[in-house]
């Protein structure tokens, strides 16, 4: 019997953006994503706001099936010591091998190899799954906004978590 694949995180390509869109088509769902279901025309993964070397890649052999977006949560100079978590999928395929965590750590590594001092995020209050991932790599709740989305006839918090590099 063969092994089962290496887990592979790598920075994006430009030609990952129809892997990565069909990942987040796929994986959409009112647990994580505030935007309305995807309708096509499908928009394009990368765009001006993310570029592929702010996303990280996972690979199950020669598959793409996660991954993780990083980005600036401001503009502002004053700002630019942060880096935010501005999505994070895996392919339902993947799931329950460690894809997420993985990517969360690597992604920790690059803003801390890009300078940055904290990473935030924010995660739907519903998210337990989620919530519970990050906090076990050690973000924690900074702040709250609550019933701040109307998703599925629910409202549903809007929560900050973050944590120092």
């Amino acid at each position: 019997m063969s092994e089962p694949p290496a887990l592979r995180i790598r920075t994006a390509r430009p030609a990952d953006d129809e892997a990565l869109a069909l990942i987040d088509r796929l994986t959409w769902s009112h647990l994580h994503a505030v935007m309305p279901e995807p309708q096509p025309p499908y928009d394009p993964f990368f765009s001006e706001r993310h570029a592929p070397e702010d996303c990280l890649v996972a690979e199950l052999g020669d598959r793409v099936v996660g991954y993780v977006r990083l980005g600036f949560p401001t503009s502002l100079a004053c700002n630019a010591h942060v880096r935010q978590i501005q999505g994070l999928a895996v392919a339902d395929e993947a799931r329950g091998r460690g894809v997420g965590r993985t990517l969360i750590r690597a992604a920790l590594e690059e803003a801390r190899r890009r300078g940055a001092r904290r990473v935030t995020l924010r995660v739907l209050g519903h998210n337990t799954p989620a919530r519970k991932l990050y906090e076990s790599e050690g973000f924690v709740v900074e702040g709250v906004l609550p019933e701040e989305f109307l998703l599925g006839g629910e409202y549903v918090d809007d929560v900050f978590m973050g944590r120092s590099l």
